[in-house]
This record gives C-alpha cells, sequence and structure tokens, in this order.
C-alpha cells in the first residue's frame, strides 16, 4: 500500500520557516533618549548652522522643519563637508523615523549600511535598525540590512540595551540564508532574562531540525516548556502560551520523524482545542495513531476534521488516510467511497484554482485581484473560496501583504501631511522612494500569492495520483477477495476490533448526526478487520 506521509525530520523544515513574525506594523515604535546615540568625534570640521539647525529642530521634535534643514545640508547647499554630510543622513533616518514614514527612513539607514565602515555612523545605524525591525514586517528587506553585521558589532557597549534583540535578529538573518551553524550560536548567546529569549530557543530548535539533529532541537523546545511553567515576568502570557504551544507542536513532530509514535502522540494531545493549531495537531495525530495501528482514534480524529467548526481549513490527505485504514482492514467498500469523496470534493476545486492561476500574468494585477479575494468580491464560489482563503493566511504572504500596507499607509499619511512641506524636496523624495517600493512590493506579494495557490493546485493534483494509485490496488484486492471467497477461506482475526476504553470521567454514546464542541477529539470508530487468512 502506498502510504502518503514521509516520517522524515526534513519533511518537517518547511512548517517552521515562517512560524512567526518578529515585527507588527501597528505596534507603536519605541522611542527614548537611549536611541540618541552618537559616535565621538563625529565630523573633521565644524558644522554649518545650517546643520546645527536642522539638529535643534530635531531635538525640539519640530521633525518637518529638521527634514527640510538636512535636505539642504545632503544637497551640499550649506558648504558642509563629507563627515558632516554623513551626520545628516544619520538624522534624516532618523528624522523619518520619527514621523513614522518607516520605509523613508529605512532607505536613508540602508545608504549607511552600504557605506560600510567608511561611514561614521555605521555603527550607530544599527540601533535604529533594530527599531525599524519592530515597526516594518520582515518582507520589508529589514533583517538583510542587519544581517550585513559582523556579530562582532554587537558587543559594542552602545547597543547593550538592544543585543539580545540583535543577536536574534542576526539569527534569524543566517537561519534564512541556510548558515545554521552560525544560527544557533547566535541564538544561543541571548540571555535568558531577556524577553527574546523563547523567540531564540524556539528558532534554536528549528535550526536544530533543519540540521537533521533531533535531540538538540527537543532540548531547546523542552526549555520553551520549562519556561511555560515558570511564567516568568520577563515574557507575556501571549509570548508564553503562543510558544510553548509551537514547541509542543513541534516536539510532537521531531519524534514522529524519529518513530517515536507514542511520545509524538503525547505532545499532539498537549495542544489546547482553543490553540489555532489544534486542528492540524488532531490531522498529524491521526498519523501516529495510523502508524501505531490505532486506528479508532485515527479515523476518530478524521471525523472531528469534519465538523463545521473547521469549514474553513481544508485536510485533503485526511480523506486519502481515510482509504488507506479501510484498505488495511479489508473494507474496500468503504475505501472506494473514501476516494470517491476526495476525487468528488476537490477535483473541481482543483481545476478551479488552476483557473485562478493563469487569471493574470502580471504580479501587481494578480495582487489586486487577490484583494479582492480576500474582501470575498472576486466571484469565487463558497468552497473555491474558503480553500483560497486557506493559503492566503499563510504566515510569509501575510507579511508580504503588510509590507503593502505599511507603503500605503505611509503614502496615505504623506497627502494628509503639512501642505507647506508637500511642496519640500525631502517629501518629493520620500514620495518617490514610497511609490517605487509599494510598486515592488505589490509585485511580490502578488508573486507568492500566485505561488501559494499553485503550489496547492499541484498539491491537490499529487493526492489525487496517489488516490489513484489506491483505487487501484483497492480494485487488485477486491478481485483476489472474490476468489479467496470462492474457495471457502476464512476471515483473519489478526485484527479484532479494537476495544474503546472508557475509564470513570467519560461517557458513551453513539454519534447522531450533530456536531458538539465538547466532542471534539473525543470521537472514536469500531472498526473490525473483513481480510482473509493467508
Amino acid at each position: 500500500m502506498h502510504l502518503l506521509r514521509n516520517a522524515s525530520l526534513a519533511a518537517l523544515a518547511v512548517v517552521f520557516a515562517s512560524a512567526t513574525a518578529h515585527a507588527d506594523p501597528k505596534k507603536a515604535p519605541a522611542k527614548g533618549g537611549d536611541m540618541e546615540f552618537e559616535p565621538e568625534s563625529a565630523a573633521s570640521t565644524p558644522p554649518s548652522k545650517t546643520l546645527e539647525r536642522a539638529i535643534k529642530l530635531y531635538d525640539k521634535k519640530d521633525y518637518f522643519s529638521a527634514s527640510i534643514e538636512l535636505k539642504k545640508v545632503l544637497d551640499g547647499e550649506s558648504g558642509d563637508d563629507a563627515k558632516n554630510k554623513q551626520r545628516a543622513e544619520f538624522f534624516m533616518g532618523k528624522t523619518l523615523y520619527q514621523m513614522g514614514f518607516y520605509a523613508g527612513s529605512m532607505a536613508y539607514f540602508d545608504k549607511i549600511v552600504q557605506a560600510g565602515d567608511n561611514h561614521t555612523y555605521h555603527g550607530a545605524a544599527l540601533k535604529w535598525l533594530a527599531a525599524l525591525s519592530r515597526v516594518l514586517p520582515e518582507s520589508s528587506g529589514i533583517l538583510e540590512k542587519i544581517g550585513s553585521y559582523d556579530p562582532a558589532a554587537l558587543n559594542d557597549p552602545s547597543l547593550t540595551s538592544v543585543k539580545d534583540e540583535l543577536l536574534f535578529l542576526l539569527g534569524r538573518h543566517f537561519y534564512k540564508h541556510g548558515d545554521f551553524d552560525k544560527a544557533t550560536a547566535l541564538f544561543q548567546q541571548v540571555n535568558r532574562q531577556s524577553a527574546f529569549f523563547i523567540k531564540a530557543k524556539f528558532f534554536e530548535g528549528v535550526t536544530y531540525v533543519r540540521k537533521y539533529e533531533g535531540k538538540p532541537a527537543v532540548d531547546a523546545f523542552k526549555d520553551i516548556l520549562i519556561i511555560g511553567e515558570e511564567r516568568p515576568a520577563a515574557y507575556t502570557a501571549d509570548d508564553i502560551d503562543n510558544y510553548r504551544e509551537l514547541a509542543q507542536l513541534q516536539m510532537a513532530r521531531v519524534f514522529y520523524s524519529t518513530q517515536q509514535f507514542d511520545t509524538s502522540i503525547k505532545y499532539f494531545e498537549k495542544l489546547p482545542q482553543d490553540s489555532a493549531d489544534w486542528a492540524e495537531s488532531l490531522f498529524e495525530a491521526s498519523w501516529a495513531y495510523f502508524m501505531k495501528t490505532l486506528n479508532s482514534k485515527a479515523l476518530g480524529n478524521i471525523h472531528t476534521l469534519n465538523a463545521p467548526y473547521f469549514e474553513n481549513q481544508y485536510y485533503p490527505e485526511a480523506v486519502l488516510l481515510r482509504a488507506v485504514i479501510y484498505f488495511k482492514y479489508c473494507l474496500y467498500d468503504q475505501a472506494d467511497e473514501a476516494i470517491q469523496d476526495f476525487n468528488d470534493k476537490y477535483g473541481p476545486l482543483t481545476k478551479n484554482l488552476k483557473d485562478i492561476v493563469a487569471k493574470y500574468d502580471d504580479n501587481a494585477e494578480f495582487y489586486e485581484y487577490v484583494k479582492k479575494v480576500k474582501a470575498s468580491k472576486a466571484g469565487l464560489d463558497e468552497k473555491t473560496q474558503r480553500l483560497v482563503m486557506s493559503v492566503l493566511n499563510d504566515k510569509t504572504l501575510l507579511k508580504s501583504f503588510a509590507w503593502v500596507d505599511e507603503l500605503n499607509h505611509e503614502l496615505d499619511m504623506l497627502t494628509k501631511s503639512d501642505k507647506a512641506w508637500q511642496t519640500t524636496q525631502v517629501a518629493a523624495e520620500v514620495l518617490q522612494e514610497l511609490t517605487v517600493q509599494q510598486s515592488v512590493a505589490a509585485g511580490d506579494a502578488g508573486k507568492v500569492a500566485r505561488d501559494r495557490v499553485d503550489r496547492l493546485s499541484r498539491e491537490l493534483g499529487a493526492l489525487a495520483r496517489d488516490g489513484t494509485k489506491i483505487k487501484y490496488e483497492i480494485l487488485e484486492a477486491k478481485g483476489n477477495k472474490i476468489s479467496a471467497d470462492a474457495v471457502g477461506a476464512r476471515v483473519s482475526s489478526e485484527h479484532k476490533e479494537e476495544p474503546i476504553i472508557i475509564d470513570d470521567e467519560h461517557f458513551q454514546w453513539k454519534f447522531d448526526g450533530e456536531y458538539w464542541k465538547d466532542e471534539l477529539g473525543y470521537y472514536r470508530f469500531k472498526i473490525r478487520s473483513r481480510c482473509p487468512k493467508q
């Protein structure tokens, strides 16, 4: 029998890469005097009156006026030397940040990053890049800019307040680019008392999974479970609960991949019903139950996933697993029925997905179409709409859309800013930067969205081919059974009906066709083998 799931550590890696986002575009930026770091003896000559005035305006929080004066310095109108122009560049990045033009701010800090050690403010910019990472999504490219720094730069005393955050961000950068040894080394340096420790420990575990090292991965995830028990004050309750659940799910997957199915099931079942990953844990646990030949529970989990509470989540592979289980028990009619259920439900949907992918060649146009899908205004039928939305909630895609949203927000903010400032050169420069970035970001988001829908279409196609193979085996097995029946073969007692054991805290009653929320996850199927003796 062709099995659908490959129990390997490598198969888990794709699940982890977008498990969590660092930036929250709606979160207010952290401000304070500790951000106002400047290198000593930064300039070789005294600043011009224009630059002095710009810095005084910045200190007075008159950022609109400060940006105008700084632009004069950068355009060479003030007569400042190169070092003072570098200072103006640094202050322009800070000024735009304080004004809320984060994309424009990042563009200025990127110039400093590109100049490297030749720029007096290269080290000082790192703290501001950390601040930008809190308000910009990862898809903005902020990690790449932070990742251009040597990790040794984090030992600068001026970075003490953000060192743990930068260690985590640098680790994320190296993880993203496949340099797992550097990533784990950085994650392990994050102080246990830091609010970033739990995040770093989670990604440390994920990185070890990518390195096919199950034991250190489990050790890292167990550290998170300890934090979940201790609940130290350094973390928010949401962070503790979120990362504890993620750690439990990843541990279950690691133990499944190493064929420790009992332990895998234990961790799958630790996820609470209100967890965002609970349905996923039910589905994946059904495979562990199948591998343990505890198929009454495996089928019960699959039955739970059919509840209307999960109508926006799709587990097509679960339908084929149901077919495989029935096949193993020689219940060929039920196995055949499961294959037919899959074809009836997902055949038309697969075609619809292909049509959607082919709808627009231009990625920016596809982005605009996807916005209509997300708003339920694309004219899709209900089932196709729900299926497409199931992949449009992919975390990587959400980050891509968040970046476009941020750029649109800043463009809108510019049009509502002080009218006099809108006519200045710096405003025109910010407008041009935002317009170009928005166009590129929309195209990128459209491409990611197209790739997600196309991948789902291809996955359903592959599952349909698996279903066809199972169908052929069912037909062959039915033929063999007819031959066995003809010679009077007896049904095997090898697979007895699995007993459903009820403890003192539970009751048993038949499913009456109506799902109740407190019943979810507790369903069991009575199943008895009909296979003939060999």
